[in-house]
């Protein structure tokens, strides 16, 4: 979703990073039309497939969430990126707004834009810290709020902790995970957990920036899906209506 600008990575382009990237996107898009499918369209088959190939969908969203992190340590200004997509996604809520059901309130173009208008920010201080230690505080901090949205802390070698009810009377803090059992959003991925896997993509774009990535890692092995990594913004925007003009003329032929 974030273009990587050459001219700032001292090895040349990622190229394994936008094909990455691509795969990401791709997966998504099936698990949006599976979604589509099973519960707009009530398609049987949808269903089927959307349950199964969901285990998968959180690692391929961290994945494409820690790339994005990556990408912004090879950006001229995330504050400016990350505004223009939080425009694009406030329009998204807007369109799907006409979707009972199907809304979308906070999604990951909602969680990357308020992560690349952090970005600027977190660099410095990111920078004067080790990459290992970082990562490391990010994972564990993953970890301890993975089920914010369930009200549930996981604190290492303690166990878990419920926090207090008051956080979650309304959904007026669902973008930071607190939310009423009734809050519905087609796509959510709230500012914790997640943001933590960005950061860990921050710290160790350090790293891409320098050019000190593997170099195994500049080589372009599948143009395809490069290529789609480096559209993803475009993808992700256009293919719902795709898939949603594709199934309502398979239901009409078809039903």
């Amino acid at each position: 979703m974030v273009k990587i600008v050459s001219s700032a990575n001292a090895g040349g382009r990622i190229h394994t990073m936008d094909e990455i990237r691509g795969f990401a996107i791709i997966c998504m898009v099936f698990f949006h039309a599976f979604y589509t499918m099973a519960f707009m369209f009530g398609i049987g088959w949808g269903k089927t497939l959307l349950s199964f190939f969901a285990p998968a969908q959180m690692y391929f969203a961290c994945g494409f969430i820690i790339i994005s992190g990556i990408s912004s340590r090879l950006s001229r200004s995330n504050l400016k990126r990350g505004l223009k997509l939080l425009l694009i996604a406030a329009v998204i809520t807007l369109v799907t707004l006409n979707f009972e059901g199907n809304e979308i309130y906070f999604g990951i173009l909602h969680l990357l834009s308020i992560c690349m208008i952090t970005a600027d920010f977190a660099i410095p201080v990111t920078d004067k810290i080790p990459i290992p230690v970082t990562v490391t505080v990010c994972a564990v901090l993953y970890y301890v709020t993975y089920d914010v949205f369930a009200r549930i802390l996981h604190i290492p070698f303690y166990g878990s902790i419920r926090l207090p009810g008051f956080l979650y009377q309304n959904d007026w803090f669902s973008p930071l995970g607190f939310c009423t059992a009734n809050f519905v959003s087609a796509d959510y991925f709230p500012i914790l957990p997640f943001i933590f896997m960005y950061f860990i993509g921050l710290s160790v774009g350090r790293l891409a920036k320098e050019g000190k990535f593997p170099r195994f890692l500049y080589k372009s092995r599948v143009p395809f899906l490069a290529f789609a990594g480096r559209h993803t913004l475009i993808i992700y925007v256009a293919h719902q209506p795709i898939i949603y003009g594709i199934l309502l003329l398979y239901t009409y032929i078809f039903r």
